[in-house]
């Protein structure tokens, strides 16, 4: 039988902040925890009460729907103390204070995650446990959750569409959200197109320095093994754009392979307002503060990920794909060996 949650509580996550706030500025940042209310619902909620345009509320990222979530939002022109007194459907106001400037997409430290996974049987646990250990030494395959498509998983294509041209949303945010749903179908097609499981690297691969953000061409991967090994760097996959850095050799090739197949020109021409950089993407992360138990048929999972990596791929990982859901785990064992070349 297949794992499941029950309850939006069986899966609760805590942004993790990029940074405090200064105490001063035009901004507030707000601190929301919801419950079975999307982020975009949230903000606009948030900015029907401060008398602000929805696109001027920030934040950091969106987070799930089905589940009790805290985050930040970023709120114009809104009193802290009104902020904390605002009552909103399924959410409530955990801390207010001014900041100087509006929240971006992406600025978060990460994440931290408590998963309640109901159905799991005792030989289920132990070797997820097994394979938990194996993922916080080497890393999880960093791909895209499902969540990222949409319920009907057809946000990748009104994506492609919208990039040709064939129409779309007016709201800006909105555009670039399938834009960027495009942008992890193409990232996940390069992850599963690859040779190497994502801990080990390939000639022509761009690496990630971690500590850094810095980017490199592999040119020997027996001299970078050890590196690759201490989690001091990473291959990395596209995140497609106008700017974005670009692999060699026989990586470069499938990459341009890939973005062909999903109908991306190459020069890559965005619709008008709608701005495409790009950038590379570890295509692997690594899960910290990990603890796992057994309560009779439920496991209680503690966890963080880095801000962009998603909980339901480690879940995977370890337990294979849930209750009504066809996704299927990697497979492979990370080896804390040398690397072979």
């Amino acid at each position: 039988m297949a794992w499941r949650l029950e309850a939006p509580e069986d899966f609760r996550v805590d942004e993790i902040a990029l940074y405090p706030t200064s105490g001063e500025g035009e901004h507030t940042f707000v601190q929301v925890e919801k419950r079975l209310r999307t982020t975009e619902q949230v903000a606009r909620d948030l900015a029907r009460a401060a008398g602000a345009r929805p696109r001027d509320v920030g934040y950091a990222g969106r987070k799930d729907r089905v589940a009790v979530a805290t985050q930040w939002f970023s709120v114009p022109g809104l009193d802290p103390a009104r902020a904390l007194a605002l009552e909103i459907p399924g959410a409530v106001v955990r801390a207010a204070a001014r900041h100087r400037h509006k929240l971006r997409t992406g600025q978060l430290r990460g994440n931290r995650f408590r998963v309640a996974l109901r159905g799991v049987a005792g030989a289920e646990f132990e070797r997820a446990a097994v394979r938990l250990d194996e993922l916080l030494r080497c890393g999880m395959p960093n791909r895209f959750g499902g969540q990222r498509f949409g319920p009907g998983g057809d946000n990748a294509e009104r994506g492609r569409a919208l990039l040709a041209g064939r129409g779309g949303p007016r709201d800006r945010r909105q555009a670039r959200f399938l834009v960027s749903a495009l942008q992890a179908r193409v990232f996940n097609a390069v992850l599963e197109s690859r040779p190497l499981p994502p801990w080990q690297l390939e000639r022509g691969d761009l690496a990630v320095v971690h500590e850094s953000g810095g980017l490199f061409v592999v040119e020997e991967p027996g001299a970078e093994a050890e590196r690759a090994l201490a989690f001091e760097i990473s291959p990395t996959g596209p995140i497609f754009g106008t700017k974005a850095a670009a692999p060699a050799w026989a990586v470069a090739a499938r990459e341009r392979a890939l973005l062909a197949a999903h109908g991306i020109g190459d020069p890559l021409r965005p619709p008008r307002g709608l701005r495409l950089r790009g950038a590379r993407r570890a295509l692997r992360a690594r899960p910290r503060e990990a603890r796992m138990e057994r309560d009779g048929d439920v496991v209680r999972l503690a966890f963080s990920l880095p801000a962009g990596s998603y909980a339901t791929v480690l879940l995977e990982e370890l337990f294979g794909a849930p209750a009504s859901d066809d996704t299927v785990a990697a497979t492979g064992v990370c080896s804390a060996g040398r690397q072979e070349v």
